[in-house]
This record gives structure tokens, sequence and C-alpha cells, in this order.
């Protein structure tokens, strides 16, 4: 099959138990015979298997690259070698507008990220994996399952994320390695609170400690929470800057962290002026972009990351200030997210794409053009949760046949 030398070579099967039961019910069922279908995920190595999944099913995959999302040109030069086109939004348009010339329709379905592809007019709707990628969807014309509405995508934002965060800052020199115990569990009593006792984060080669240095994390949402838990986890001294107006944070209280309003700008200054690593992931485009911030985070000597799909920093901090250019940090890894910590994630962008399909088929409307002249309105248009019933499926499947079970009872505080 398909990219199965490198990914023998490179996974266990209990890595991707979600993608790995698509892939061997999809290669019966065929949900996507005939169907073109064009796939945004980030272009990285575990990214092939969910492009797998979708082959076995009998998509005619196209993989979009868009809008500075990174990717790894290695796989990028795998997947053109294979024959599946590589194309940009630009030529995706084009696509769309000779196949409008003969009545058809260029793409059956597309699983977007972050909204790259949302100018396009799939015929059964589009599966957006990501929360920053909505406000594209607010007024689309097209259903929109949005992954990131549920529990699953926790596993990848609360586990794998801040694991990212912290393997990249290594990957640059940081020297920080993580060890979560043997059996790769999180520290994390049943009160939702973590026991920061055994796991621990060491400074390297020269060995001054760790412990006691200063994270300043902007958001407490899935992905500030995941970073937060990893460096809880160390004996780092974590503050979270957040907005407070939205109420208690039950994760944020169990574990004493240190929180400050986002709105008390003076304060949050005096934060970050004493910062030693200041890390964003509210998920917001110009975040931090408040002047008496600016110029704290221009004065500090902090290491500066990003870790959402924005530029969260804003146009007065120089992207060379920023590690990574101010792209998400994680992404300058060969694996930015660990595949046993994406696998669900991936799993329920592809399945929720089955999902649009079957809708359309069974309703009818197999034939019509969401969002175009003459197709009638679309009752399911704009932005939709996916079903409790699907994601319940996948998490047991991750939870029963793969590796981090016992990581997923704890976060789940089950």
């Amino acid at each position: 099959m398909i990219f199965d030398e490198i990914l023998n070579d490179a996974y266990e099967k209990r890595e991707y138990p979600a993608l790995s039961a698509f892939f061997a019910e999809w290669s019966g069922t065929r949900p996507f015979r005939a169907l073109r279908v064009l796939v945004a995920t980030p272009v990285f190595r575990n990214t092939l298997l969910e492009y797998r999944a979708l082959i076995a099913g009998g998509a005619d995959l196209v993989v979009g690259v868009a809008g500075g999302m990174p990717c790894d040109p290695g796989i990028v030069e795998v997947l053109r070698g294979n024959g599946i086109p590589v194309i940009g939004l630009q030529e995706a348009l084009e696509m769309e507008a000779r196949c409008a010339e003969s009545g058809d329709c260029a793409f059956d379905l597309i699983l977007d990220c972050a909204g790259q592809f949302s100018a396009c007019h799939p015929r059964f709707g589009f599966v957006e994996l990501t929360r920053s990628g909505v406000q594209f969807y607010e007024k689309c014309e097209h259903p929109v399952y949005v992954a990131d509405s549920g529990v699953v995508k926790r596993i990848e934002t609360c586990l794998g994320t801040g694991e990212g965060y912290v393997r990249a800052l290594a990957q640059l020199g940081y020297d920080f390695c993580l060890d979560s115990g043997a059996d790769g569990s999180l520290d994390a009593g049943r009160d939702g609170s973590l026991d920061a006792g055994r796991g621990t984060l060491d400074s390297g080669t020269d060995g001054a400690p760790s412990g006691g240095k200063k994270f300043i994390v902007f958001g407490s949402g899935k992905v500030g929470q995941g970073i937060v838990l990893q460096l809880l986890r160390s004996g780092a001294d974590v503050h979270v800057v957040t907005d407070c107006s939205r109420g208690a944070n039950p994760f944020l209280e169990a574990n004493e962290v240190s929180v400050t309003d986002c709105n008390d700008l003076d304060a949050v200054a005096s934060l970050v002026r004493g910062a030693d690593f200041v890390v964003t992931a509210t998920g917001v485009k110009g975040a931090l972009d408040r002047p008496q911030v600016v110029d704290a985070l221009l004065a500090s000597g902090a290491v500066l990351a990003n870790m959402g799909v924005e530029d969260e920093y804003g146009p007065n901090v120089p992207a060379s200030r920023v590690l990574a250019e101010k792209k998400p940090l994680n992404f300058i890894l060969e694996e930015p997210t660990h595949l046993k910590y994406i696998d669900a994630s991936l799993a329920l962008h592809a399945a929720l794409g089955e999902l649009l399909v079957n809708e359309a088929r069974g309703s009818g409307e197999g034939g019509a053009v969401y969002g175009k002249e003459g197709a009638g309105a679309n009752k399911n248009a704009g932005p939709q949760d996916p079903p409790s019933e699907l994601e319940q499926r996948i998490l047991s499947m991750t939870m029963q046949d793969g590796l981090i079970g016992a990581e997923i009872a704890e976060m789940m505080g089950w």
C-alpha cells in the first residue's frame, strides 16, 4: 500500500489505532469512491496516515498547502512522486473556475486547517481541523464540521502540543528533556492536580537547574493548558495570562497556577520583564499587541515563542525577536506533534468527511453544490460540532488499542 515503507519504518501500529481502524474499514466500504478530496492538514510524515486512509476509501486525493502553513518539503516531494497533486489556494480557485464552466464541482470535500481553503466551494462541505479556522466559516453557506469543537482534539492540544513546545526548545539548544516515567503517563491526580515530583525538565550540559525558570503562558485554553501541564511537571515557575472575565479555570485552580488578567496591562508588562520564557497560545491574532506589553517584550531578555496559528505578538514585535519567526514553534520539528497524540484528531478530521458525504447522500443532496445559485438553501450550513457518538468511538479506539490510554484517562479525570 502507498507510503507503507515510510510508515512502517517510523511507527508501530499502536501509535495510530484510530487511523488504522478507519484504514481497514474504508478499504472495504470505500466511502470516498470517485470523490475528489482536498486535504489541507499540515504536511508532515505523520499526516501520511490520514492520506493513506482516505486513499484506501477511494478518494481522489489532492493535498493543499496555503497561507504560509508550515510543511515538510521532503514529504511534499514524496506526495508528488506518488502522483498526488500538491496545490495552493490560487490553483484550487482556478480549478473551480474551470469546472464551473461545465457546471461541475472541482472538489467534493475539503478537509481544511486554519481556514486556508475557506474560499472554495466543495460539493459536500468542509471539515475544519482547528479552532482558529472557525472565524473563516462563520457565514459559510456550506456545512462545516469543526473537529476542534469536541473532546477528541483535547488529546492533541492538551497532551501533544505542550510536549512539542518543550521538544522544540530542546532542538534549538535549550536542552530541555522531559522524563515522564517508565509508563509515559502523566503525573496527575484524580482532582486534576499534578505531582511534579516524578517529572523533570533537565537543562542539559551546563548542569544549571531548569526548575524555577519563569515561564509566562498567554492563554488558558486547550493548548495553553497543555503547555502549562508540561511545565508544571518540570518544576518550572509558571504564570498564566488570560481573560479572567470568562470565569474560573478549574485546571489552573487545582494546580495553584498564578493567573494575571490580560487586561491588567501594567501587571502583564511587569511579568514579562521578569520572565525567562514567554509563549503565546491564545489563538487570537495580535493578542499581545498592546503598547505596554510590546515595550516589555522588546526590553525583556526572555525567549519568545508562539504556539498558535496566528501571529499573536502583532506587527510591533519583529519576527526576528520570536523563535521560528513567529510560526508555531513545534513546526520546526520533523514531527511537530507525536503521532500517538495526533492520531485521534486526524482520524476525526477524515471521519467527519465521511459523515458529510453520507449525510448529503442520505438527504438526496449528493448532486447539490452548496452556496451556488440554484442549489437551494442548506439548512445545515455553517460550523457544527462533531457528533458525540463519533467522538466516543474514536476515543474508545485510542484508549483500548493505543499507547496513551492512561494519559487520556488522567487528562479526563477518570
